[in-house]
């Protein structure tokens, strides 16, 4: 092969950190020259601005500069044209109209976290279930379906200099989602207008129906294994639009020990039955916590996971106690900084229960029959 066609496929190789794909696939890759010993790379961006502009520049700088032979590069930076940003959306999109991918036959297996009441830590739960997840290997993407109260964005430390959420980068219709510790994030905290972050969301059904429905069809997760959903307490109009859209997720049901929490809790797995979602499991969060004295706390009580699991089973689909994550100041902390606990102390006992129920989800895959698979015989 020529320098120039070693050169092509060093720079082609070059990853582009929101698309997470090699930037020859997206056709990114202009003119490649080589004279001597110095190289000239043309590429284009996706949009204006790209906030991953200086990124894959200097990353292209890097791997044309690999190439044996090569002493100079010389790089030129320019931006897709409407025509070329609409046939990658296209090929983004698989060729598809602008439809939901994750319908029965996807191969994504989707995950609504549910709980009665707000308090019991669910959010916090998810976002570091989905963390535990992502660090077995798999692709993950967290969808904060809580409009009125998202807490995602704080929760995984996806929190620009002043102090707030990332905004998607745009292709036309399409959203990249920020990625934090390998997780593909979208929250409406990332769309409220930068001169108020404070503002509150105060919408009504169809609006929060449009908005589910958005990030569901128009946020470009790709390829994912398992698409986690944090579900707003109760059972009020995004439960039902999110059963409308989504009949065949699955349900986890998060709980307190304490009764005033895990009867509520049952409600929001009933009604997940009635649209035609299987719960798959309960989690106690804020279970009792043993000091280091060996005296155990239980602040809330006992006994409401196994309350919730024993309500929500039948005789033919028995729903299981996935786990108890106890009290944990570490827990708290890492919720606070930003980095979930799973990360920043895994030897933690709260962080070693959710890793725990993030092993008994991943080993535990949906069926695939009936499904569609992405595949024909020869």
């Amino acid at each position: 092969m020529s320098a120039q066609d070693d050169v092509r496929r060093a720079v082609g190789a070059v990853t582009d950190p929101e698309l997470r794909q090699p930037i020859a696939d997206l056709d990114m890759v202009r003119d490649i020259r080589v004279e001597g010993a110095a190289a000239h790379v043309t590429i284009a961006l996706t949009i204006v601005g790209c906030p991953a502009a200086d990124r894959i520049e200097r990353e292209v700088r890097e791997a044309a500069a690999s190439v044996p032979g090569i002493e100079s590069v010389e790089v030129e930076v320019g931006v897709m044209t409407p025509t070329e940003r609409r046939a990658l959306t296209e090929r983004l999109r698989g060729g598809r109209a602008r439809v939901m991918p994750f319908g029965p036959d996807s191969l994504t297996r989707v995950i609504a976290v549910t709980s009665g009441k707000g308090g019991v830590g669910k959010s916090t739960l998810t976002a570091n279930l989905a963390v535990a997840l992502a660090q077995r290997g798999l692709a993950v993407g967290l969808i904060d379906a809580d409009v009125h109260g998202f807490s995602i964005p704080g929760l995984l430390g996806l929190v620009e200099p002043d102090g707030l959420p990332p905004q998607p980068t745009r292709i036309d219709d399409l959203m990249l989602p920020p990625v934090a510790y390998g997780v593909k994030t979208i929250s409406i905290g990332m769309f409220l207008p930068r001169d108020q972050p404070a503002a509150a969301v105060a919408w009504r059904g169809p609006m929060l129906h449009r908005t589910v429905q958005q990030f569901l069809t128009d946020v470009f997760f790709g390829d994912l294994d398992v698409l986690l959903l944090d579900m707003p307490p109760g059972t009020g109009d995004v439960a039902i639009s999110v059963g409308q859209l989504l009949p065949h997720a699955e349900v986890l049901v998060v709980t307190t020990p304490q009764s005033a929490a895990s009867g509520v809790a049952v409600r929001s797995g009933l009604v997940a039955g009635q649209t035609g979602q299987k719960v798959i499991g309960v989690v106690e969060n804020m279970s009792a916590m043993t000091l280091p004295d060996g005296t155990v706390v239980d602040l809330f009580g006992s006994g409401g996971g196994e309350a919730v699991a024993r309500e929500l089973s039948t005789d033919a689909a028995p729903v299981p106690l996935l786990g108890h994550v106890p009290l944990s100041p570490a827990l708290r902390r890492g919720g606070d900084d930003g980095i979930p606990v799973v990360i920043a102390d895994p030897d933690d006992a709260a962080a070693r229960a959710i890793t725990d129920v993030a092993r008994s989800l991943a080993e535990t895959p949906r069926g695939l029959a009936g499904r569609t698979l992405p595949f024909r015989p020869r």
